[in-house]
C-alpha cells in the first residue's frame, strides 16, 4: 500500500536510528492499495 499526503505535513522523528513520519489522520489524502 502507498499513503499519499501533502508535501509539508507530518513530523519527522528518529527512533533507534530509524526515521519515521508521524501524520495526523486528517493529513492523509489517500491510501492506494497494490
Amino acid at each position: 500500500d502507498h499513503v499519499l499526503f501533502a508535501k509539508y505535513s507530518g513530523t519527522e522523528v528518529k527512533i533507534n536510528g530509524e526515521e519515521y513520519l508521524v501524520l495526523k489522520e486528517s493529513d492523509i489524502l489517500a491510501i492506494v492499495q497494490d
